[in-house]
C-alpha cells in the first residue's frame, strides 16, 4: 500500500512539473509575440511619423559579397546619393496636397554686392513650391531641374538645384556669355512621386520581363530571367559570371539542362504603377512641367571685369563641366574642345589608332558617328545582331580601327545571341592597351530599374579592370561617358524616370573620380542644350560629344612662349 501511495505521489509530482514546463513555455511564447507585435507597432508608426519606407531590396535580389573597402565605398557611396525624405502616400490620393508647378514660382535674387551682372558672375534663384490649393510647402524632396540659356546666340549652361527641406530651393547658375541669359526651372517630379519610384526599386526591380531561349535539337523551352529572380518551386540557372561575379538567373526549363541557353531578349514590361499613383506622373500637370517667374526671368550679362579670372577656370568651383555658346561646347576644365569639322579633321586625329567603345544605344550612336565620318573605312561583317554587336571599321590607310560592343546583362534588347553576351570588365582585360589605344565606356540606362547596388557592383568590377590597364599600359586614354535627360511619358516612366537616372549618374561620377580617365558629362551637354531631352541625344549633340572625345586623343598643343 505504501509503494502505490508513493507511485500516485510520484505521478501527480510529475504531472505538476509537466503542467509547470508548459506553462512556462506557453508565457515565452507568449512574450516573444508580444515582442514581435511591439516591433511591428514600433514600425508602423515610424513610417507614419516619418516619410518613406526603407529603400531596401527584396531578399529575392542576389549581392555578390563585397570586400571591407568595397563595402565601406558601397556605404559611403548610398549616403552620398541620399535622397531627401519623401511623404507617404494618403488614402484616398488627391493632387491637393502634392506639387504643383503652375502654382510655384522662382525669383532672381539680386547680385551680392549690388550693380550689373558681368560675365564670370554667378546668378542664384529662389524657388517656393506651392501645392494645388496654392498653398506653400513645408517639405522637400520634389526633383527639379534648372538652365540658363539664349536661343539667339545658341548658348546654354546647366544650374545646379539646392533643397532646402521646408519647400523652397535654390538654383546657381554661372554666368558665362555676354548677352541675354534666360533662366528656365522645370518640375521633373514632385516629392511623392518619389516616394512611388522609391516604391518600385525596392518591391519591382524585376518589372522588365527578360526572356531566354533554351534549345536542344528539335526541343526548344522559354523561361524568365533577371537579376532579381523571384524564388518559386522552379529550380533556378545560375548564370553569374565566373571572373566579374555580376549575377544573372534564369528558371531551368523543365526538359533542357541550363547549358541549353541560346539566346537573351526583353519581352515586355509589368503595369507596376496603381491608378492612384498614375495621378502624379501627368505631363503638363505635374511632371516634367516648367515654372514660372515671380518677376523678371532674364538678365543681360556685361563683358568680364578687369582681373576677374577667367571663365573656363571655374569647373571645380561650380561643378561644372562646360556650356554651350554659339552651339560649340566649350569646356571648362584643362582640355580645350577643338572642332572636328570634317572626315578630314576626324581621320587624321585618329590615325593609328585602336578606339574600343563599350556600352549601351549610346555609346552605340559614338560608333554609327564615327562610322559615317569615316568614309574610307571598311565595315568588317562580324555577323552580330543589329543592336548588340560587336561591330568593326577599318580604314587600312590611315590605320584605323574602331570596334563597339555592348555591355553585359541586364539589357533591354530584341534579341542577341547567348555567345555575343560580354562584360565590361572581361573585354579591358583582353586588351594590350599602350598609346594609340582609345577605349570608352558607358554604361547606364540599362540599371534604372534596379536596387542600386547591383548597378555600384557592376561599375566596381569595371574599375578595377580600367585599374588593371592603366598599370599595365599606362598610355592608354579612358574616358567615361554619363548618362542623359530624358524624354518620359506616363508608359516609360517606371523604368526610364529622369529620377532613376540622376542616383545613377551621381554613383557613375563618384566611382571614376580620382583615376586617370577622362570624362564626357552627357547629363550636363543634354541639360544645356535648347533641343528637347532624349536618351538618345540628337545628332548636334553627339556631334559636340565627339568633339569632346577626340579633343581628349588629339589635345591642342600649347603654344611655346618666349
Amino acid at each position: 500500500m505504501k509503494a502505490k501511495g508513493f507511485i500516485r505521489r510520484k505521478r501527480s509530482g510529475n504531472l505538476i512539473r509537466v503542467f509547470f514546463l508548459l506553462s512556462t513555455l506557453a508565457l515565452f511564447v507568449f512574450i516573444l509575440r508580444l515582442m514581435d507585435l511591439l516591433k511591428i507597432k514600433c514600425a508602423e508608426n515610424f513610417v507614419k511619423k516619418g516619410t518613406s519606407a526603407p529603400s531596401m531590396p527584396d531578399d529575392f535580389c542576389t549581392f555578390k559579397p563585397l570586400s571591407p573597402a568595397d563595402a565601406e565605398e558601397e556605404r559611403l557611396l548610398l549616403d552620398s546619393i541620399a535622397w531627401p525624405k519623401t511623404p507617404l502616400l494618403p488614402t484616398p490620393l488627391s493632387l491637393n496636397q502634392t506639387s504643383d508647378p503652375s502654382h510655384s514660382t522662382f525669383t532672381m535674387l539680386p547680385r551680392k554686392g549690388g550693380g550689373e551682372w558681368h560675365v564670370g558672375d554667378q546668378l542664384e534663384v529662389m524657388i517656393q513650391m506651392y501645392d494645388f490649393r496654392g498653398k506653400a510647402k513645408e517639405y522637400g524632396g520634389d526633383f527639379l531641374i534648372a538652365w540658363l540659356h539664349n536661343r539667339t546666340l545658341e548658348a546654354g549652361v546647366a544650374g545646379r538645384v539646392l533643397d532646402h527641406l521646408n519647400g523652397s530651393y535654390s538654383a546657381v547658375f554661372s554666368l558665362l556669355w555676354e548677352g541675354r541669359a534666360q533662366v528656365e526651372v522645370t518640375l521633373v517630379h514632385p516629392s511623392m512621386a518619389v516616394t512611388v519610384l522609391r516604391r518600385l526599386n525596392r518591391e519591382h526591380p524585376d518589372r522588365i520581363i527578360f526572356n531566354s531561349v533554351f534549345r536542344s535539337g528539335s526541343i526548344s523551352e522559354n523561361t524568365n530571367c533577371n537579376v532579381c529572380l523571384r524564388q518559386t518551386n522552379q529550380t533556378q540557372c545560375n548564370f553569374t559570371d565566373l571572373r566579374t561575379g555580376d549575377p544573372w538567373f534564369c528558371y531551368k526549363p523543365k526538359n533542357l539542362s541550363c547549358d541549353a541557353r541560346v539566346s537573351h531578349t526583353k519581352t515586355g514590361y509589368m503595369n507596376v504603377l496603381t491608378a492612384k499613383e498614375k495621378k502624379l506622373f501627368q505631363r503638363n500637370i505635374n511632371m516634367k512641367v516648367s515654372i514660372k517667374a515671380a518677376g523678371p526671368a532674364s538678365v543681360t550679362v556685361l563683358p568680364q571685369r578687369k582681373g576677374q579670372p577667367r571663365t573656363d577656370q571655374g569647373s571645380e568651383k561650380s561643378g561644372l563641366s562646360g556650356y554651350y555658346y554659339q552651339g560649340v561646347w566649350r569646356s571648362l576644365g584643362d582640355t580645350k574642345v577643338r572642332q572636328f569639322k570634317n572626315a578630314s579633321a576626324i581621320s587624321e586625329c585618329l590615325k593609328g589608332k585602336m578606339v574600343h567603345l563599350y556600352g549601351d544605344s549610346t555609346i552605340r550612336q559614338w560608333y554609327e558617328f564615327l562610322d559615317d565620318a569615316l568614309p574610307d573605312a571598311k565595315t568588317v561583317d562580324l555577323n552580330s545582331p543589329k543592336q548588340a554587336g560587336p561591330f568593326m571599321i577599318w580604314d587600312s590607310a590611315k590605320d584605323i580601327l574602331v570596334t563597339y560592343r555592348i555591355h553585359g546583362l541586364p539589357l533591354r534588347i530584341t534579341i542577341m545571341p547567348t555567345s555575343k553576351e560580354s562584360y565590361i570588365a572581361n573585354e579591358l582585360d583582353a586588351l594590350v592597351g599602350g598609346p594609340n589605344t582609345v577605349v570608352v565606356i558607358g554604361i547606364f540606362a540599362h540599371f534604372s530599374t534596379f536596387p542600386i547596388e547591383i548597378y555600384i557592383r557592376r561599375l566596381q568590377s569595371i574599375r578595377r579592370a580600367v585599374v588593371r590597364l592603366l598599370n599595365r599600359a599606362p598610355g592608354t586614354l579612358v574616358v567615361i561617358k554619363t548618362g542623359t535627360l530624358q524624354d518620359v511619358h506616363i508608359a516609360s516612366v517606371a523604368s526610364n524616370s529622369d529620377w532613376f537616372s540622376i542616383q545613377l549618374n551621381k554613383v557613375l561620377r563618384a566611382m571614376f573620380k580620382g583615376l586617370h580617365v577622362q570624362l564626357v558629362d552627357a547629363w550636363d551637354m543634354v541639360q544645356a542644350y535648347h533641343l528637347p531631352h532624349d536618351i538618345h541625344p540628337r545628332h548636334p549633340i553627339i556631334k559636340n560629344m565627339i568633339d569632346v572625345l577626340l579633343s581628349y586623343v588629339c589635345p591642342q598643343k600649347k603654344k611655346k612662349t618666349s
